[in-house]
C-alpha cells in the first residue's frame, strides 16, 4: 500500500507539496562587502520545513567551487556568485521571478 501524504492527501509518488511550496518562497540573493573587502553572497528567505539547506548548500558550493556554510536559516558562500546561484535556484524548483538579486554595502565598521 502507498504511503499518503498528510498535507495534501495524494500518494506520496505524485505528492506536489514541496514543488509548490518552492515555487512560492520568495528568496533573496545579497552581495556583501564583508572586513578587508572580501565579497561574500547571502542567499535567505527559505522555509525549513521544505528545503534541506545543508544539500542545498553543499550543491551551491560545488557548483561555485567556492567555501560557504548553511546556519542561520541561510546559505553564505565566499564571493560574488549571485548570477550562479540564481540559476541553481531556478534548476532545482524556486520560481525565477520570486529570486531577487541585490547588493548590500559593507557590515563592519570602518576604521578611522
Amino acid at each position: 500500500m502507498a504511503e499518503i501524504c498528510s498535507i495534501c492527501g495524494l500518494p506520496k509518488e505524485i505528492c506536489v507539496c514541496g514543488t509548490i511550496s518552492k515555487e512560492q518562497q520568495k528568496v533573496i540573493v545579497t552581495l556583501e562587502k564583508r572586513k578587508w573587502g572580501k565579497a561574500t553572497t547571502i542567499i535567505e528567505g527559505f522555509d525549513e520545513k521544505s528545503v534541506d539547506l545543508s544539500r542545498l548548500a553543499q550543491k551551491l558550493k560545488t557548483l561555485c567551487a567556492c567555501g560557504g556554510t548553511a546556519k542561520n536559516n541561510q546559505i553564505i558562500l565566499q564571493g560574488d556568485h549571485r548570477e550562479k546561484a540564481k540559476e541553481l535556484l531556478a534548476k532545482q524548483g524556486f520560481h525565477e521571478d520570486n529570486i531577487e538579486i541585490k547588493s548590500r554595502i559593507s557590515r563592519t565598521r570602518k576604521r578611522r
